[in-house]
């Protein structure tokens, strides 16, 4: 009698997006698995301070955004299927509806399919796959706005997509990074980076406030 084997998933194995998706899929155990430039990238156990609580402050920071701003949806760590080699489970993303010109979609199977119009990590360090390659996957696939926390190096990077490379922002007068997609969308930095989410979330509510968030509503119908 031939024994059957389990299929595996390690960090490391290269595989084909289609081959990456079949092994996941019969692995229920495993939470969160990514397919970047053909390699397979395994989660490590999430640190409460080092991506737990980061990861939930955008989180609030993005509903917060997407409930005043119609046909903008906000996602959490959900797969999204970039190309044949690119399958990558971001931590936070925002995506525009297809029916109002959004570049992404989701599938039958429940995947968004495409690039979301921005997509926010959690990186503890810069020696991060997340400034990297999935940086570089990012930007050929027409990701337009890409944010990384850095958090062990107490760093906040906004890159926008610009002529077909990425163009990282910087901060205002204020010490404020905002979307030139999402109008409105408006993060104080320094407030962040010390947890002081009423302030972040204060400067937010001002920035959903302005005219340009207003007619960008409009626009969305």
């Amino acid at each position: 009698m031939t024994l059957k084997l389990m299929p595996i998933l390690e960090s490391g194995d290269r595989l084909t997006r289609t081959e990456f998706e079949r092994r996941y899929g019969l692995l229920p155990e495993v939470k969160k698995a990514e397919l970047v430039e053909g390699v397979v990238y395994m989660a490590s156990p999430v640190r409460a301070r080092q991506h737990g609580q980061p990861h939930g402050f955008i989180m609030g920071w993005l509903m917060v955004y997407a409930a005043a701003t119609p046909t903008v949806m906000v996602f959490d760590n959900t797969t999204v299927r970039l190309d044949l080699d690119n399958e990558p489970q971001p931590d936070a993303l925002l995506r525009l509806d297809e029916s109002v010109g959004g570049q992404s979609r989701l599938s039958e199977d429940d995947y968004i399919e495409g690039a979301p119009e921005l997509i926010v990590e959690i990186a503890a360090s810069t020696a991060s796959y997340d400034l990297h390659d999935k940086l570089q996957a990012y930007r050929r696939n027409g990701v337009r706005e890409y944010l990384v926390w850095v958090v062990l190096e107490d760093e906040f990077r906004w890159y926008v997509l610009d002529e077909g490379e990425y163009r990282q922002q910087e901060l205002d007068a204020a010490g404020c990074l905002s979307s030139p997609f999402f109008p409105g969308l408006v993060l104080e930095v320094k407030a962040l980076l010390a947890g002081e989410m009423g302030q972040v979330l204060t400067r937010l509510q001002e920035g959903m406030g302005s005219p340009e968030h207003d007619r960008f509503v409009e626009a969305l119908g």
